[in-house]
């Protein structure tokens, strides 16, 4: 298990406060640029039976029933009634890895924003919100709540958790996590949010079983560097934090070549295990959080009509 937070004064004033400002952009894109997109793009196929109906031409062919089709001769398909309550579930993945930036924000800061605006759109929207929080000491699964206080808490005690410390033989924070006991957890028809800098590997066991109770969103933090190295004449100097000092880097054809085989196998990884494009979205840390949500949302609203 994750060390718990700091419930001191001093531990939790400055999230209370990144939190209200948060919220307060929050409630300013609701009421402005998001509207019900967000409740639409994130409602995905989580829907309860209703009954069967006649299939009219322009309704979703992935809807018709094929045991009374083929009994009564013509098609027919299931209906729906959307929930009125949706359940989300963010998996946040903070792994070491989260702590480089090569500007003034880190990988992890962007992501932990970007945590809280989702907590907040929840609360704001009247979601029941869970989260699972991955760390490479253990995992801690928070089971959905509802309200404005126990999400706003939620978000304070992810806020004041202390980065993973590093460590060269303890570095994946998805290692002590059993995808099978999750799955199990999760309600069905969920929205599982998964945040991450989502590196290069397989897809685990146990996701298509997942992905078949819930609908998966993939979001990826990336700083600029992951997507370029930057244009230079000379080497590249960054902070290693393992040796806990600035080192230098070859920035030639070779360095170059190599961060575009190893960008390349991150997004084939991140499309494994996301298949549906406009069920994955990258953010930069050198850009709007908020304003990169709504586009994705807008994305997947547009995409659903």
């Amino acid at each position: 298990m994750p060390p718990a937070a700091s419930t001191s004064p001093a531990s939790v004033a400055a999230p209370l406060a990144a939190l209200r400002r948060l919220e307060w952009r929050v409630r300013h894109a609701v009421e402005t640029s998001l509207g019900g997109g967000y409740r639409s793009a994130f409602r995905g196929r989580g829907m309860e039976f209703d009954q069967v109906v006649k299939y009219a031409y322009g309704d979703d062919v992935r809807d018709i029933d094929w045991n009374v089709t083929a009994r009564l001769g013509e098609p027919y398909r299931k209906k729906y009634v959307e929930e009125r309550e949706v359940t989300v579930l963010l998996v946040f993945e903070d792994s070491p890895s989260l702590g480089f930036g090569s500007g003034a924000t880190t990988r992890r800061e962007a992501l932990l924003e970007l945590a809280g605006l989702l907590l907040l759109l929840g609360s704001v929207n009247r979601d029941r919100v869970g989260l699972a929080h991955l760390r490479p000491d253990g995992a801690r699964l928070v089971p959905p709540v509802h309200g404005r206080g126990p999400i706003h808490h939620l978000a304070t005690q992810l806020f004041a958790s202390e980065p993973p410390p590093f460590s060269a033989a303890n570095l994946s924070a998805f290692q002590h996590f059993s995808l099978s006991a999750f799955s199990a957890l999760v309600p069905r028809h969920s929205i599982v949010v998964w945040l991450s800098d989502h590196p290069a590997r397989p897809v685990p066991e146990g996701w298509a079983a997942l992905q078949r109770r819930c609908t998966l969103l993939g979001l990826r933090i990336d700083d600029p560097w992951d997507r370029a190295l930057p244009e230079t004449d000379g080497p590249l100097v960054a902070y290693d934090p393992s040796a806990g000092r600035l080192v230098t880097l070859a920035a030639g054809h070779a360095e170059r070549a190599a961060h575009a085989r190893w960008r390349a196998a991150r997004d084939a990884a991140l499309a494994a295990w996301f298949p549906d494009p406009f069920s994955r979205h990258a953010v930069g840390t050198d850009e709007n959080r908020l304003d990169s949500l709504v586009r994705f949302f807008r994305r997947r609203e547009s995409a659903r009509r």
